[in-house]
């Protein structure tokens, strides 16, 4: 009779054996199911914040200039933090981010923001660093979760970090520069490296004039017309109508400081009739011009012209300029010398 017994309580003690076992098994699906749900939303909310960031960092670094030797500060500050209230997250609009402006290192030595106050070295960039959270008393709190509760996760915070850069052009995209090279001996006449501004003329009060002649006529860097020439960039090319071609289209393959761009022979009269007046223009700068042969690059420099002659003293006249937003040109290597023009803003983290 006790055998009996036992043999029918068995199958109850198993039940209940599995309904343990199920309720367990739920709660773990529960948990994973909650993971999946609240970890996929934290992750649209990190991609908004990262979005927010990265717009609120462009958007301060591009309002550093146009003086790239002495950044606005504040301008850029003031900038990105309006730009981070443009932004939402999961519908609801930001209202505030953490801006911190100074000089960024690109080769990551030393690693994050410097302060303003230094002395920047040759790959320290002008750059604003924003942050945007989702966490206790910023931006309606940290995301709640849903579902996660059932395994004690309520809250989770969240936040995303973007640091944006403007550079001087180490790198000029294909089409982006007019065929004249220059020395960089101009620069110490008509250049105040201290300030990043063109010297002005005390009678005018505006940069001042000068004119760009040949260097088979005006060699080095003689007083009042200084040494230029036409250059082909990498094309070995000697004759007229490639140089026009060059004029109306610009360098036919991308160039950057070290590369090296060909020094034409002649003097080329008639070229100067090409010459676009005016206009605002990227040259390429270097360190001598010899004729007939491959100098390498030492940086960008914008030039507006004034105008051009042409007969048997042919030259280009026109000024220096600041702040010149180079189209098609980008920091490269990161180690271009300001010659007055900038990189639009670009993201270095």
């Amino acid at each position: 009779m006790r055998s009996k017994r036992n043999r029918i309580q068995a199958p109850s003690r198993q039940r209940g054996v599995v309904a343990v076992m199920t309720a367990l098994c739920l709660v773990v699906l529960i948990g994973f199911a909650a993971l999946a749900i609240d970890l996929g939303r934290a992750w649209v909310v990190r991609n908004e914040l990262q979005n927010a960031a990265d717009v609120a960092a462009l958007a301060g670094a591009g309002a550093l200039g146009p003086n790239y030797a002495k950044p606005n500060w504040t301008q850029a500050d003031a900038k990105a933090q309006s730009a981070i209230s443009l932004n939402a997250t999961e519908g609801t609009m930001l209202t505030t981010g953490t801006v911190q402006s100074g000089y960024w290192n690109v080769t990551g030595s030393p690693a994050g923001l410097q302060l303003p106050g230094i002395t920047p070295g040759t790959y320290d960039k002008p750059a604003v660093q924003v942050t945007v959270s989702r966490s206790a008393g910023q931006n309606g709190g940290p995301l709640t979760l849903l579902l996660a509760p059932v395994i004690g996760i309520t809250t989770l915070p969240i936040s995303a970090t973007a640091v944006a850069v403007i550079s001087a052009p180490g790198y000029a995209a294909k089409g982006s520069l007019f065929p004249t090279a220059i020395t960089q001996c101009l620069y110490s006449a008509y250049w105040n490296s201290a300030t990043g501004q063109p010297l002005n003329d005390p009678a005018t009060g505006q940069p001042k004039e000068f004119k760009i002649g040949t260097s088979y006529q005006y060699p080095g860097c003689a007083t009042g017309l200084w040494g230029g020439q036409w250059t082909s960039f990498q094309l070995n090319v000697q004759d007229v109508p490639s140089i026009r071609d060059l004029i109306a289209n610009g360098n036919p393959t991308p160039l950057s400081i070290g590369d090296t761009t060909w020094i034409q022979s002649g003097v080329k009269n008639s070229i100067y009739n090409n010459v676009p007046v005016p206009a605002d223009v990227l040259l390429p700068v270097v360190t001598s011009l010899n004729t007939g042969s491959a100098v390498p690059i030492v940086g960008f420099a914008p030039f507006h012209i004034d105008g051009a002659v042409n007969g048997s003293n042919p030259y280009i006249s026109g000024h220096f300029i600041a702040g010149y937003k180079a189209p098609g040109a980008s920091g490269g290597g990161g180690a271009g010398t300001y010659y007055g023009a900038v990189t639009a803003a670009s993201l270095a983290q």
